[in-house]
């Protein structure tokens, strides 16, 4: 599925997600990672949802968004509470997706301007 907003200002968009592939901006990848408007991280270790630990995501309490969409990848799998509770902690929003749908909404968030991280698993 190709994915494009026109009025989006993010630097860092989803262009394009299946399973095992994803395109931002120009650049495809087929490993997790990690995107915000202004931010791509390429070498985040987990590459399913049954590897992510809490501290995969203690990057992302640093940066401090107000939402964390979780892609888990082709299908919904949701990660033990104490694995992302402390982002809930912390007062930020914790939506756990599919990896199709979690780049969907990231596009629209980052299009209305929010301060969203998508975490992807791609496999």
């Amino acid at each position: 599925m190709s994915l494009a907003l026109e009025d989006n200002q993010a630097k860092y968009q989803i262009r394009a997600f299946r399973p095992g592939f994803i395109q931002i901006n120009e650049q495809t990848y087929t490993h997790s990672l990690i995107v915000c408007a202004e931010k791509l991280i390429t070498d985040w270790p987990p590459q399913t949802i049954t590897e992510l630990t809490h501290e995969h995501l203690q990057i992302i309490v640093e940066m401090q968004p107000a939402i964390l969409l979780i892609g888990t990848g082709a299908s919904i799998y949701f990660p033990p509470l104490d694995c992302y509770g402390e982002l809930i902690n912390a007062g930020i929003g914790v939506e756990i997706m599919d990896t199709g749908a979690a780049c969907r909404t990231y596009n629209i968030l980052t299009a209305e301007g929010r301060h969203v991280i998508a975490a992807l698993m791609i496999k």
